[in-house]
């Protein structure tokens, strides 16, 4: 995919969620029932890297459960973060510069360094991998990810990956190419041009992942699938959740 083109759909993205982010995140009040089944687990990790935190959602919920390792949410949003770093100052009663919650720019070269090193023991990147055009950028942060696990222990990457084929009131939703004005060979085969329809029309670009298109990734970017399992929606396949091992 041309660099022209990856750029012009992360800046589609970008526009969404700054002008969505509050309708969006009303519709992410509460956990999917796929990181709902990850929650146990994650719970016992020491430390968590949230990446694509959006709200916060996944913070609050473990910290309602309990959770007492070290948090880190990351995303490209301001205004999802603002709601999340509000969020923090109604529920912990704290000042809202202690809110673990950072911008990052994954389109940056050394984006990571904000986290000065640290490395976590647990990754998750739920519903977050397909937003990422070409499969060269999702690449690059899988790797990147990568080196943020432990050197010296197997760290684990959560990540879910929205199957809205499976859907036909999403399948509704794809509109045509053009009406950012490109071609269909200009993307790349699983990409779609989805709409919104919660207070107002938007536009999203959305990969739609295949189980071996993930394993391949998972390999490419040096991780083992451990686990694979569908979740979510009326039909309990809405998204495919995976456990990656750093191999």
């Amino acid at each position: 995919m041309k660099e022209t083109v990856v750029h012009q759909l992360l800046a589609l993205n970008r526009q969404f969620y700054e002008r969505f982010a509050q309708p969006f995140s009303q519709t992410r009040s509460r956990l999917q029932p796929g990181v709902r089944k990850c929650l146990p687990d994650l719970i016992q990790t020491r430390s968590l890297l949230d990446f694509g935190c959006g709200n916060g959602e996944l913070f609050f919920s473990l910290h309602r459960a309990g959770f007492q390792g070290n948090y880190l949410g990351l995303d490209f949003s301001l205004a999802l973060l603002e709601i999340a770093a509000q969020r923090w100052v109604e529920i912990t009663h704290r000042n809202r510069q202690e809110a673990p919650f950072r911008a990052i720019d994954v389109t940056r070269t050394g984006w990571q360094e904000v986290l000065g090193g640290e490395a976590f023991a647990t990754i998750t990147a739920f519903a977050v991998l397909h937003h990422l055009p070409s499969v060269e950028l999702r690449l690059q942060v899988l790797q990147t990810l990568r080196t943020l696990l432990p050197q010296t222990e197997q760290g684990l990457l959560y990540l879910s990956n929205w199957q809205f084929l499976n859907s036909s009131r999403y399948r509704q939703r794809i509109q045509p190419w053009e009406t950012i004005g490109l071609a269909t060979d200009e993307i790349e085969n699983g990409d779609y041009l989805l709409d919104w329809r919660e207070g107002g029309r938007g536009l999203r670009y959305v990969h739609h992942f295949s189980e071996d298109e993930l394993t391949q990734l998972a390999v490419q970017s040096g991780f083992q699938v451990i686990e694979s399992f569908y979740s979510d929606g009326r039909e309990g396949n809405l998204a495919i959740y995976q456990v990656w091992r750093k191999a």
